[in-house]
């Protein structure tokens, strides 16, 4: 739903609108560069999220009651 919600308010011409302004002010050739900064913050994100879930202890006794 909240999909919905966010193409309702940013319409194909202000995605294209944002797209020329971040090549504009980096360049083509640093886009990739980018891409992949931004791709490993979100793999060190989801893997601090997992160790984070390792490390809280599960009680069990509350599924059974």
């Amino acid at each position: 739903m909240a999909h919905s919600v966010f193409l309702g308010i940013v319409g194909p011409w202000q995605i294209v609108l944002i797209v020329a302004v971040v090549l504009l002010l980096f360049g083509g050739r640093k886009i990739p560069e980018l891409m992949r900064g931004l791709g490993g913050g979100v793999k060190e994100f989801k893997k601090a999220m997992r160790e984070e879930d390792d490390e809280t202890p599960k009680d069990d006794s509350k599924k059974l009651s």
